[in-house]
């Protein structure tokens, strides 16, 4: 996710290959629960020795006791578990002209707190299939929407490469674009720009195109340098490409969370074309800005390492800095 093409949390040495069958790289660390022993408790319904007529024998009055002692242990199990917490429920290159002029419309700061846990998260994570290569031209896909921010106005159209299927079909990929982009936290929240959606019906060029892209098209593209899957802004032919493998596997980063993934992927990419750059984790802890290369991680150690040999525009720094995954340039409205 990057303007020319695009990169995840640990701080060991990424592999080579984008497309690891393991899944995250690594699963972090996980927790361990342990189950309670079963307890159980008996007594005689008849007393072993003589008593006084409605008075317990003393062989039924301990067993009384016993079972109370099992009931408050019980009470006191199902107390701490209910207050014990669950466990654990690309960007990449960009073109120096645009930033020479400075952003267009930029994303509010970052902050936050969080002990985040630095991971390899370049890789791409294990799912289901995905458009591996297609033709390299694009379809339109049919609808617009109406003007949502004020400002200057921005249009854009959804297209998919032919040739590239989603199991979902086109229109889900449609719908996740502009529910992205009509959202309040998403660049039109500045209060400085506009978009609207426009289709081939409507007869005007779009400022840019977000093309639902193959793997291996993405890669020709974009480029491949940073031997992880991205996806990335072209400005030479004003189209945002998404790359299919990460569009239905995500990233390691965002621990299971596609939608969320999706979002930034869309929000990161439309970035650059406002002239954003990347940037790297303000604090750790922080919610990761969206120009950050979430796609390969949310640790500033570990893009820092990915990204030395193939610069993204920015210096990373290695500073120990772990931000939270995040999908919005505007997170707080």
């Amino acid at each position: 996710m990057t303007r020319s093409s695009g990169p995840s949390r640990r701080t060991r040495p990424p592999e080579r290959e984008a497309d690891d069958a393991a899944g995250h790289g690594s699963d972090g660390p996980r927790r361990s629960r342990r189950r309670g022993e079963p307890l159980a408790a008996s007594w005689s319904p008849q007393p072993r020795d003589a008593a006084t007529p409605g008075t317990p024998s003393r062989s039924r009055r301990g067993a009384l006791a016993a079972l109370a002692v099992v009931l408050l242990a019980l009470t006191g199990f199902v107390v701490v578990r209910a207050l014990a917490p669950d466990a654990g429920t690309t960007d990449v290159r960009s073109p120096a002209a645009a930033a020479e002029q400075g952003p267009v419309v930029g994303e509010a700061p970052s902050g936050g707190d969080y002990a985040g846990v630095d991971i390899p998260t370049a890789e791409l994570p294990a799912g289901g299939d995905f458009p591996v290569s297609g033709e390299g031209t694009w379809r339109v896909l049919p609808g617009g929407t109406t003007q949502v921010g004020t400002g200057r106005v921005y249009t854009y159209t959804v297209e998919v490469e032919d040739g590239a299927t989603l199991a979902e079909g086109d229109a889900a990929f449609a719908t996740a674009v502009d529910a992205t982009l009509d959202d309040p936290r998403s660049w039109t929240g500045s209060g400085q720009i506009a978009l609207r959606r426009v289709d081939a019906s409507a007869g005007v060029v779009p400022d840019f195109r977000i093309s639902l892209t193959s793997q291996l098209t993405t890669r020709a593209q974009c480029g491949y340098q940073i031997r992880y899957e991205a996806s990335c802004w072209k400005s030479d032919i004003g189209r945002v490409l998404i790359n299919g493998s990460r569009w239905v596997r995500g990233a390691a980063a965002f621990e299971g969370q596609l939608g969320l993934y999706r979002q930034y992927a869309i929000n990161h990419e439309v970035g650059h074309v406002f002239r954003n750059q990347h940037v790297p984790c303000p604090a750790n802890g922080a919610l990761a800005p969206v120009m950050m290369q979430q796609s390969f991680g949310v640790s500033n150690d570990y893009l820092a390492q990915l990204t030395d040999a193939n610069p993204q525009g920015i210096q990373i720094p290695r500073d120990g800095s772990v931000c939270r995954p995040n999908a919005w340039p505007n997170p707080v409205r």
